[in-house]
């Protein structure tokens, strides 16, 4: 083969040989269907399907998109889709990947919402939980472990890495750890290479962190009084505000929620946010569907369709504007030395989540041996984890019944 000649496509069994818009579509409606336990779990299962077993991107160009969905606002797991489907099959692609990753989980909940309004109480989400927890954390560690041999290139982002995951570790704010983390590396890389002096990064101001706990699925809902709907605008209105400036994790989600919905405008009661929050974390999907829930609460349908646009569009705009900039950010040293340190923080991040989720995951021998098999699967097969995901599912939802 000639020197500079692109590689070749590998051919994928079927539906992998389908156009790259309908690969895309595939792709990404499977994960947004069985993609459950948070955005950790998303990467880890995004990594596993579109590195490892159909080779749309290398490992480095998968860590470099996910350190670009740190420096933006917006769902990461949902921009890494979007960024995915851009790289794959075009701006088509961009589209029709975070559509396809937003749209289970957002038909779900909005099915969930409906129950809730009829009959006033969440289901009881805890067997199926119980099943599919630990095998996601056998994904997600897997995943941890192959990232980290990419991203982990030398003593520098090895020491950026520890001091990063012990931050996490002990509570520090999320954009402290990555910013702080990326500058340190930058300025570290300056001043052993005697490099030109880096552009200044801009000032962003941070909501304040919140200390609110996971919340558990199955509430009871206690439903406020009737009240006229607020409108569609309005709903839009807020929801776009959220999603274009929301940096971090879910519980930052919480906050603003609470702020703008129930304390400013009185349009949800605290109960009804609380529940809100725990069909986000146990539905598949991006935890903002959230806003899908709370939309419907406020106008039905329209309101979920409305409240699903606004918490997410701000993320397919910012991905069109910053994602053609990765690979330019790759070739400059400076930028790169950036991307290097956002990469060794968003692991050590994901490190810390894979051991809080073994914390909830584990909570017997059942568990812990599902755990153990699913790592053995992994490792020793080419199973897709989906099956693996739903095979949790079925069985965390099975055993409660079969006991006598």
């Amino acid at each position: 083969m000639p020197t500079g000649t692109p590689l070749p496509t590998p051919v994928m069994p079927s539906p992998a040989r389908l156009h790259p818009v309908a690969e895309v579509a595939w792709v990404f409606l499977k994960l947004g269907t069985v993609a459950f336990g948070g955005p950790a779990a998303h990467v880890a299962l995004m990594e596993e399907e579109v590195v490892r077993r159909r080779r749309w991107v290398t490992r480095e160009e998968f860590l470099d998109l996910l350190g670009a969905t740190h420096l933006i606002p917006g769902p990461n797991s949902t921009e890494l889709a979007i960024h995915l489907g851009l790289r794959r099959a075009g701006w088509l692609g961009l589209v029709v990947a975070g559509v396809c990753f937003i749209i289970p989980a957002a038909l779900l909940v909005t099915a969930i919402a409906t129950a809730y309004v009829r009959f006033g109480s969440l289901p009881d989400a805890r067997g199926l939980l119980a099943g599919v927890q630990p095998v996601i954390l056998a994904i997600v560690a897997q995943a941890v472990l192959g990232l980290a041999k990419t991203a982990i290139k030398n003593r520098t982002l090895a020491l950026a890495g520890t001091i990063a995951f012990v931050a996490s570790a002990a509570g520090a704010s999320e954009l402290l750890i990555l910013f702080g983390t990326a500058l340190a590396v930058a300025l570290t890389r300056r001043l052993d290479t005697g490099g030109t002096r880096a552009a200044p990064l801009a000032a962003i101001a941070l909501p304040p962190p919140t200390t609110t706990p996971v919340l558990a699925a199955g509430s009871t809902a206690v439903l406020a009084a009737a009240t006229a709907s607020p409108g569609l605008w309005p709903i839009l209105a807020i929801f776009l505000k959220i999603g274009s400036i929301l940096f971090g994790s879910g519980y930052v989600l919480l906050a603003f929620l609470r702020t703008d919905l129930v304390e400013s405008r009185g349009w949800i009661t605290e109960s009804q946010l609380i529940d809100a929050i725990a069909v986000g974390q146990f539905t598949p999907g991006p935890v903002f569907t959230t806003a899908t829930f709370i939309g419907y609460l406020l106008a039905r349908t329209p309101g979920a369709v409305v409240a699903t646009i606004g918490i997410f569009l701000p993320g397919f705009i910012l991905v069109a504007l910053s994602g053609p900039l990765v690979p330019r950010l790759r070739r400059s040293p400076t930028a790169a030395a950036v991307l290097d340190g956002v990469n060794v923080a968003s692991l050590a991040l994901m490190a810390v989540v894979t051991f809080r989720l073994a914390d909830t995951a584990i909570q017997g021998p059942w568990t812990a041996g599902l755990a153990l098999l699913a790592a053995v699967i992994l490792t020793c097969t080419k199973l897709n984890s989906a099956w693996l995901v739903l095979a949790g599912a079925t069985l965390g939802y099975a055993l409660p019944h079969l006991r006598p």
